[in-house]
């Protein structure tokens, strides 16, 4: 069974959102092999090769690897730059705070660091883009590049324990695949927190492993992110689609995936996730759902996502977000 891709056409609106003129939009679509001429007669899904070619198309066309998204041209070569100095750092910790100093070189519109939180590392993000639309395409961009370089280095995929923006939810309707259970909208603050024992985490690549990954780009640090149809938010889709007590084992989903156990469980290791992540972020995002925007009480919610006793929820919950069930529902 071949793994189904797809990626939200908001993301081919977005790389050509400094494009007005409608005939070179009409060529960039086509040079990137797209069979339509206009950003209106997208479907509302296309495949990630389109996405990919049209991201290095736009590059091409500006000489800008950031898409004409900041005040200052990032030109092309920079992010290979980029990476060859990363390669060196010893940990994903000290390579993220060095890829922010080298971002910021070339990017005048975008001010970032890195705070060390108790048990948390956050990226506290601020774009002075002009208007409030391009300030969620460049604050996304951006963090999805910073985020899928440090996996990359990891050799794995870091799991974001919270995600805070400024902005409004923008319209591509990924956000819990991009940013993790935990994630917020018109928060006054743009920051990303991760676990910081990832951060001590060392770093795999090197020169060879590097002419690989930039012969990959796109995919290998954008579209990776975007892919709604891969076999861990198949996984994701299908344990949030039914009740707990009703929850498939890893080996009924591979029956249903019409794939052996050891395949689906390989599909998963590829894409950053085991079958444990995924359900603990299932009903991470169950239980912020329901303290959102649901009557239900705590401990009814507590029972909904597996868990015997309230204690045990709210035990939980502090875990997962520093803040007891009640304060987040009384916050959100």
């Amino acid at each position: 069974m071949k793994e189904q891709h797809s990626v939200s056409s908001y993301f081919v609106n977005a790389l050509l959102y400094r494009f007005d003129d409608a005939q070179q939009i009409a060529r960039l679509l086509e040079t990137s092999g797209f069979t339509v001429s206009t950003l209106a007669a997208l479907q509302e899904r296309v495949s990630p090769k389109l996405l990919a070619n049209l991201w290095l198309a736009v590059i091409k066309e500006l000489d800008d690897e950031f898409f004409g998204f900041d005040s200052n041209r990032m030109p092309i070569g920079s992010f290979a730059l980029i990476c060859r100095g990363l390669i060196q750092a010893p940990t994903v910790g000290k390579a993220l705070g060095v890829s922010l100093e080298y971002f910021a070189l070339f990017l005048r519109d975008i001010h970032s660091e890195v705070q060390v939180r108790g048990k948390r590392v956050v990226v506290v993000m601020r774009s002075s883009a002009e208007d409030q639309q391009l300030r969620s395409i460049v604050t996304e961009t951006f963090l999805i590049l910073i985020i899928g370089l440090m996996c990359w280095l990891a050799g794995r995929r870091i799991p974001i324990t919270r995600a805070r923006f400024e902005h409004g939810q923008p319209a591509h309707g990924d956000e819990h695949l991009l940013w993790g259970a935990y994630v917020e909208f018109n928060a006054g603050v743009t920051e990303i927190e991760f676990d910081k024992t990832h951060m001590r985490l060392p770093v795999l690549q090197d020169r060879k492993s590097l002419y690989s990954f930039l012969r990959d780009a796109p995919q290998s640090v954008f579209i990776r992110f975007r892919n709604r149809g891969g076999f861990s938010a198949r996984v994701h889709q299908r344990l949030k689609s039914c009740g707990y007590d009703h929850w498939p084992t890893l080996e009924q989903l591979a029956v249903e995936f019409e794939m052996t156990l050891a395949s689906l469980r390989r599909a998963l290791q590829r894409e950053g996730f085991s079958f444990q992540e995924i359900k603990d972020e299932v009903r991470q995002t169950i239980a912020f759902e329901r303290l959102r925007s649901s009557q239900l009480s705590i401990a009814e919610i507590a029972q909904e996502v597996g868990f015997r006793e309230p204690s045990a929820f709210h035990r939980a919950f502090k875990q997962w977000t520093g803040e007891s069930p009640g304060s987040f529902r009384l916050r959100s």
